[in-house]
């Protein structure tokens, strides 16, 4: 299969939703009255030497980040790496020194940490799944449950763990679930349709009519890129929808037993669809799962489920 969903590095877009976040962060923080420890105790002219250090091992994420969260407090502070994006790190170890005005730093180091602290989390989590799988054919992905407003910064973190992205938003991809079967028939686009007011698509009826709302509706120089996903519970549903083609089957909280069995289905005919396993996928279950000869795993964890990599600021005097 061709149709692949946007992979995330770092670019402006990236950028304007961290300059978002930023503001936020800045409201919360300073309110309308600003650091008053910092403007109580630190003079204007106090210079800051300090290193950004991993307090336990994982992977580090968010540099670019860090570098636009010090220019939003005070632009004469400067990020001087010592790591990259998605390298590993070990407790105790520096992956960035800071230096520029003290107060700025002061009031900036919050933001600072928790945004590498989030983001080096995902990494860290992203990258215990991806050598899980790393022996199969599987690879692993995210899902849409992530923190408002963060979604592609986090998305851009499970990149630096070596996970892949799933869809970005409802707009990137046509992925049919068990309630659009269920609602749909004669959407508003096709008023000429036969079908009637009320019913139940069958799986492959599904995919047929999406397929045909992408022909019509979908500019023509993104229909090469769109993919067209089907969710499905049963070996059944599986049989039947592969009839219609679609470029990706997610097989819904199935078994091992099941997984395999939809391997060979597929396999039988039609070996071009993907397959993307989803549900009860942990760090116990996911080798397993990837065995089964699934080519997709989705892991809602990554995002909703990482812990923090914890990341401290030392002064350097």
């Amino acid at each position: 299969m061709d149709k692949q969903f946007h992979q995330y590095d770092w670019d402006e877009q990236l950028e304007a939703d961290c300059h978002a976040l930023l503001r936020l962060a800045a409201d919360e923080d300073l309110g309308r009255m600003g650091d008053l420890t910092t403007r109580a105790l630190v003079g204007e002219g106090v210079v800051a030497r300090a290193v950004v250090v991993a307090r336990a091992p994982g992977i580090f994420a968010g540099g670019p980040a860090a570098e636009l969260t010090l220019d939003f407090f005070d632009p004469r502070l400067q990020w001087l790496p010592q790591i990259e994006d998605g390298q590993p790190v070990t407790s105790g170890q520096a992956v960035a020194r800071i230096e520029g005005p003290a107060a700025g730093l002061l009031t900036a180091e919050r933001t600072l940490l928790n945004l590498l602290g989030r983001l080096s989390g995902i990494a860290a989590l992203t990258s215990r799944y991806v050598d899980a799988v790393r022996d199969t054919k599987a690879k692993i992905y995210d899902t849409r449950k992530t923190v408002p407003g963060w979604r592609r910064l986090e998305k851009y973190a499970v990149r630096c763990g070596g996970g892949r992205n799933h869809r970005s938003g409802l707009y990137e991809a046509i992925l049919i679930k068990d309630n659009h079967l269920a609602l749909g028939a004669k959407p508003s686009w096709d008023a000429d349709s036969t079908e009637p007011e009320a019913g139940r698509y069958t799986p492959a009826q599904a995919v047929l009519k999406a397929r045909q709302f992408v022909d019509i509706h979908v500019p023509k120089p993104l229909r090469a890129g769109l993919a067209v996903e089907i969710e499905v519970d049963t070996i059944e549903q599986l049989e039947a929808v592969l009839s219609a083609r679609p470029d990706i089957v997610l097989l819904d909280n199935m078994d091992l037993d099941q997984l395999r069995r939809a391997v060979a289905l597929r396999d039988r005919l039609a070996a071009e669809v993907e397959l993307e396993a989803s549900g009860h996928v942990d760090l116990n279950t996911v080798g397993a799962i990837a065995a089964s000869g699934v080519e997709r795993i989705s892991v809602g964890a990554l995002t909703h489920s990482a812990v923090w990599l914890d990341l401290g600021l030392d002064w350097l005097y």
